[in-house]
């Protein structure tokens, strides 16, 4: 069964860091789309970044110069870099990975910054 496993969530202050990470297994990593969403109470899911297996990043206009997407192909692991936090970025965090069949959502870490 496929399920990614985040964690790595918190309470952190304004203007603070935290690093995401996300654990997948039962998929070919390598060659697998991630990407991480979140959820801010209220709101609608929203695509934070992505990473395909050849390297290529994306990010939301919200997150730009302050997130970075990365994976680590050895450990089955994508990871989220996020810096210069801000209260609008308090939200549960998820992972997604993708294959040829359907997409596999993780159960959320939540990430909390205070106003």
């Amino acid at each position: 069964q496929v399920q990614p496993v985040e964690s790595g969530g918190g309470l952190v202050q304004p203007g603070g860091s935290l690093r995401l990470s996300c654990v997948t297994s039962g998929i070919i990593f390598s060659i697998a789309p991630m990407a991480w969403y979140r959820q801010a109470p209220g709101k609608q899911r929203e695509l934070v970044a992505s990473i395909v297996s050849g390297g290529s990043t994306y990010y939301a206009d919200s997150v730009k110069g302050r997130f970075t997407i990365s994976r680590d192909n050895a450990k089955n692991t994508v990871y989220l870099q996020m810096n210069s936090l801000k209260p609008e970025d308090t939200a549960v965090y998820y992972c997604k990975g993708s294959d040829t069949r359907m997409d596999y959502w993780g159960k959320g870490t939540l990430v909390t910054v205070p106003s």
